[in-house]
């Protein structure tokens, strides 16, 4: 849905953002996904400044739904409105991203964990797909694909089968506010590629009930969130 970025506009700069696609129900819904997989893309910027006309422009939908969907995300925290003139993406500092990363790892290694025990193979092997298509993604350089399959399709899956929605849920917005900009320079750096292939690792211990070595997958899988992710120089 989010892939397919606009290649050929004369005259103006690279879009910063992909059309939309999709079978998505709502326009506000479908633009409130594109703009956070380009958050954490990288794709805009922290501190820039966008107006909801220039995004539906690029989008190819009228400004309405793309002023809804900003003002969505700017009740998760990841834009602050500026009067008169747009949206600025929020930045996340260093401590911020210290808190995020540890409440995560609160939650999601020891719930990742008891999967090991609870989990049976069958839904575990549902994900296979999703761990799959990150890898395919990575290799390819392709940080929206990669996103999309990383967040609601593979983490959030897994962890839904905890049977805990309001843990997902809690989850889900620690994903948002950690969003990561260093995407890009993993990607030149070719060190995306070991982080998403831990997906794969990451089912093969969960289906062998290996519980130690999942706690270590998740332990240096979120660490990157801090040091590959957050600071990739």
């Amino acid at each position: 849905m989010m892939r397919d970025m606009a290649q050929d506009r004369q005259g103006a700069e690279p879009p910063v953002l992909p059309r939309l696609g999709g079978r998505r129900s709502s326009f506000r819904e479908r633009v409130a996904d594109a703009l956070r997989a380009a958050l954490i893309a990288g794709e805009l910027r922290p501190g820039e400044v966008y107006s909801a006309p220039s995004l539906a422009t690029r989008f190819g939908v009228s400004a309405t739904p793309v002023r809804e969907a900003m003002l969505d995300l700017a009740k998760e925290g990841l834009v602050d409105t500026v009067p008169n003139k747009g949206f600025r993406v929020t930045a996340v500092s260093d401590r911020q991203l210290d808190e995020y990363t540890h409440i995560r790892s609160l939650v999601e290694i020891p719930t990742v964990v008891e999967l090991a025990r609870t989990a049976d193979r069958v839904s575990l092997e549902a994900l296979r797909p999703a761990a799959r298509e990150i890898v395919t993604a990575a290799a390819a350089g392709d940080l929206i694909g990669y996103v999309e399959a990383d967040d609601t399709r593979f983490h959030l899956g897994l962890l839904a089968l905890a049977g805990n929605a309001h843990l997902v849920e809690v989850v889900a917005d620690l994903r948002k506010r950690s969003r990561l900009y260093g995407l890009t320079a993993l990607v030149e750096a070719g060190r995306l590629l070991a982080s998403a292939e831990e997906h794969l690792e990451l089912l093969d211990a969960l289906s062998q009930r290996d519980e130690k070595a999942v706690h270590a997958i998740m332990s240096r899988h979120l660490g990157h969130v801090r040091s590959l992710w957050a600071s990739p120089d």
